[in-house]
């Protein structure tokens, strides 16, 4: 498709954009590319202008926004890390997502300023823009979007394609059945020759933030207190399971509940990180024994080696039962990891009773959770232990953690650079002479 000077849209030569919006985070950068330019915490933090101090009166540039006077009341927002992280009085965080898609949407709006300001640093009306969506997106919110890019960012032209069908594409599948194990939430969805069956898409709410609570459970268990890395002055050096010998900061008074529990659970999500395993078979103490353990040290360089626990602390994705008993009771027997990819591969309707090609032939894996060592592994083995014996299973995922985090993105880029893609883009022209219609006819 061309543009009003006949100019094709898509590939490098205009510089195609690639929107990934997450509960986590949003991963923004151009197509073509092997990984996004930014992925940036989807929160935006908050404070009050008459917080501000007369010293910081003055609005930077970039990561800082501010809305209205200091004398009306309104707010200066922060976003990313170099920002978010400063310790600030009345500094609120809120996050702009809920259950998979944008619930707020001022804040959203200056997630995507910063984007096109601070990341992108080219005006917004010079880049067509490709964004991800979930499966369950609802309509008000596709055309809340579509409105948004063609009316305040003059975008040239506008795509959305769900996540899932992106996630198989990076992944060298036209039809799979994806399962995104992602921060709020794990899903399986199948899609069919490119298309995503909306109607036999399943969740469970157990994800990368469920796994962080474990991981504050489990600490406080073991009365291993997280200080926060923002409060150390510095730190001595210490021997291993010492207790902690370090000088605190001095600190702005006013820090907010929400920003404080923002930091710490970035602080549990490390610990994830660099210690959590999935073990391959359902836990067992005297396996995980055997196993290599792990070193951590901890901000206030308290450090010590984890074994077993590495272990224990993930099976709550499969076995949610195992896991706190104050979050198991928030959670059903049938919300763990492989429950919706179970579900997934059951015939849901004539779509796929009658497809070709069934999409439990390809089990594509991908999301932030799915980068655990050991969590392929172990999806692999719930599965064939658990699923029909006339379905052959087949797992599929990126060899490196960054491509299974990114792998909706990854899809997006090189869905926007092929040349038969180009004639699929809502042009501004098409979108002022159809609407919002264009969005089902041409994005469904």
């Amino acid at each position: 498709m061309s543009g009003p000077n006949g100019m094709l849209y898509g590939g490098d030569e205009i510089g195609a954009l690639v929107f990934d919006p997450g509960h986590h985070s949003l991963r923004v950068g151009y197509a073509q590319e092997d990984t996004p330019k930014a992925d940036i915490p989807a929160v935006v933090g908050t404070v009050s202008a008459t917080h501000i101090p007369d010293a910081e009166e003055k609005v930077p540039d970039g990561n800082v926004t501010q809305t209205g006077s200091k004398t009306g009341g309104e707010l200066r927002h922060y976003i990313d890390i170099t920002e978010l992280h400063v310790p600030r009085a009345g500094m609120e965080v809120h996050t702009y997502m809920k259950d998979g898609q944008v619930d707020n949407w001022d804040l959203f709006e200056k997630m995507l300023d910063y984007c096109y300001a601070k990341v992108i640093r080219s005006p917004s009306e010079h880049h067509p823009a490709l964004f991800t969506e979930a499966v369950w997106t609802t309509r008000p919110a596709r055309e809340k979007l579509a409105e948004l890019l063609f009316e305040k960012y003059q975008a040239p032209a506008f795509f959305l394609v769900k996540s899932a069908v992106l996630a198989a594409f990076a992944n060298g599948k036209s039809t799979a059945l994806v399962v995104d194990a992602g921060a709020s939430q794990t899903s399986a969805v199948p899609v069919i020759d490119g298309y995503a069956l909306v109607n036999a898409a399943v969740r469970s709410p157990v994800g990368g933030d469920h796994l962080a609570a474990q991981a504050k459970h489990m600490l406080n268990n073991m009365h291993i207190q997280m200080l926060p890395l923002y409060s150390i002055q510095s730190k001595e050096v210490i021997r291993e399971r010492e207790r902690g010998r370090y000088t605190l900061k001095t600190l702005p008074a006013g820090l907010t509940v929400s920003w404080q529990q923002y930091m710490l659970k970035r602080q549990y999500e490390d610990f994830c990180h660099c210690v959590a395993q999935v073990s391959e078979s359902q836990y067992e103490e005297r396996a995980a024994a055997s196993a290599p353990f792990s070193h951590y040290e901890f901000p206030g360089g308290y450090h010590q080696d984890f074994g077993p626990e590495r272990f224990k602390l993930t099976e709550c994705l499969f076995e949610p039962t195992l896991g706190a008993p104050h979050l198991a009771a928030l959670l059903e027997a049938s919300s763990s990891v492989g429950a919706p990819v179970l579900a997934g591969l059951s015939p849901r309707g004539p779509s796929l009773r009658l497809a070709a090609r069934p999409p439990w032939g390809s089990v594509v894996a991908c999301g932030g959770v799915a980068s655990a060592p050991g969590w392929l592994e172990r999806l692999a083995k719930e599965l064939a232990a658990r699923a029909p014996s006339s379905h052959r299973l087949k797992s599929h995922a990126a060899p490196n953690s960054t491509e299974r985090r990114f792998a909706a993105w990854i899809g997006g880029s090189i869905l926007a650079s092929i040349g038969s893609f180009q004639q699929m883009w809502i042009s501004s022209q098409e979108y002022d002479e159809g609407g919002k219609g264009q969005l089902e006819r041409k994005c469904p």
